[in-house]
């Protein structure tokens, strides 16, 4: 006699199945008032974040410095931004002919409210404005160079120095010569008739560096490296 073959189903006991939901039941949601009180915790959370990630990068990264006026032109024009990076002079040396912002020797610090500090770094940090005590020039002389302007002329060390960057009706009067300190650098501006620099406050410390700025970021049309 053959063997029926046996039914794989299951049957389960009706007790065990679960019943369909009810289409006329309320599918159960969050309060909406909790969106909003959400969103609320949410938002201060999401400005403090922007603020101090702003702030980290701005203090030991990169900085947008804005130019407020012609002591670089033509390389750097009024209104110009560019991006300073902070840490190039922490892996190596500075160099002749690079562009850094410093603070100003003749800088005198003025006390400002905790808010004031706080609105002042986020403008800075986006190049909306220039730090108060930081200037931007070129590094003609390193420590223990000799630094002279003779005929409208710079001379480093003896050697005429060749300047493709300088302003076009530049004229240089006789300057030096003068001995850069170890630890010191020599800078001027592109723009010799509109800058006042190492020629007026002598050398600048290599501890008053803040960065080398390498690039032109705004307006867009004269985007490009230094």
């Amino acid at each position: 006699m053959a063997r029926s073959r046996l039914d794989d189903t299951v049957e389960l006991p009706a007790a065990l199945v679960p019943a369909p939901p009810d289409p006329g039941m309320p599918v159960e949601e969050p309060p909406s008032e909790a969106r909003p009180r959400r969103l609320w915790i949410e938002f201060p959370i999401l400005v403090i974040s922007a603020l101090l990630i702003a702030v980290f990068i701005k203090t030991f990264l990169f900085q947008a410095f804005w130019i407020p006026s012609s002591s670089m032109e033509n390389t750097l024009e009024v209104y110009d931004r560019v991006l300073v990076n902070k840490l190039s002079y922490r892996f190596g040396d500075i160099n002749r002919g690079d562009v850094v912002v410093f603070d100003d020797p003749n800088g005198v610090p003025t006390e400002e409210s905790v808010v004031a500090s706080v609105f002042r770094t986020l403008r800075e940090s986006v190049g909306l404005s220039t730090p108060r005590s930081e200037f931007i020039k070129r590094v003609v002389g390193i420590g223990g160079d000799t630094v002279e302007i003779r005929d409208g002329e710079l001379l480093v060390n003896g050697e005429p120095v060749d300047e493709p960057y300088l302003h076009p009706r530049t004229d240089m009067p006789d300057f030096g010569p003068e001995s850069v300190p170890e630890g010191s650098i020599f800078v001027m501006g592109d723009n010799r008739n509109a800058s006042q620099d190492s020629r007026v406050f002598g050398s600048v410390s290599e501890d008053a560096v803040v960065g080398e700025a390498f690039v032109i970021i705004w307006p867009i049309d004269r985007w490009g490296g230094l």
